[in-house]
């Protein structure tokens, strides 16, 4: 017997451990994928999960989104601007008290006015949630909640203390977006 011959069983054995050397890597590689976008994504990676209900779809749907914003021309906001806007908040936050619905639904529009000014595309809310879930996984779910009760507001059925949270929810997105924390003092009371 020619010692360069391998057997059927050996040919076979050869075959066998390098489909599950492939098999390993590619869990390997999954695993990566799984752990990366859990941590980029935080509590979004959980929504997407849920949403899905299928791991794998779930993943590349969070994939497509951080495609999609890598696209845009994201930047940060220049110091008076962040000034400007936290002014502009204050402000809202404080005419809460006279009219709350107004100024929930004035939030909502100054949330919109800085995520299009730091490059973000304004549009429908869906995709203006997913396009922020990318750089704002821990506080895009508030933008859902107070979306959802501004939308209950508009049908009447919003009470005062919903519209306060929502006027919080939006506080910490809008916090975020502008890389600031805002004086609280005039805490959204009513």
């Amino acid at each position: 017997m020619n010692s360069t011959t391998l057997s059927p069983a050996m040919l076979i054995l050869l075959v066998l451990i390098i489909v599950a050397m492939g098999v390993v890597i590619w869990a390997v590689l999954q695993k990566k994928r799984t752990d990366q976008l859990r941590s980029r994504f935080g509590p979004e990676y959980d929504k997407a999960i849920g949403d899905h209900r299928d791991r794998r779809r779930a993943e590349t749907e969070l994939e497509q989104r951080a495609k999609r914003v890598a696209k845009f021309n994201i930047k940060p906001l220049l110091p008076e601007d962040r000034t400007r806007y936290a002014e502009e908040w204050r402000h809202e936050q404080s005419h809460f008290v006279d009219d709350p619905r107004d100024a929930v639904h004035q939030a909502d529009t100054l949330v919109q006015e800085v995520m299009q000014h730091r490059g973000y595309p304004v549009g429908d809310f869906e995709q203006n949630a997913a396009d922020l879930s990318v750089d704002h996984p821990r506080v895009v779910e508030n933008y859902r909640v107070a979306h959802e009760i501004a939308a209950r507001d508009g049908e009447g059925r919003a009470s005062t203390e919903d519209l306060r949270k929502a006027m919080v929810c939006y506080r910490d997105l809008f916090e975020d977006l502008l890389g600031k924390t805002i004086d609280h003092r005039q805490e959204v009371r009513r």
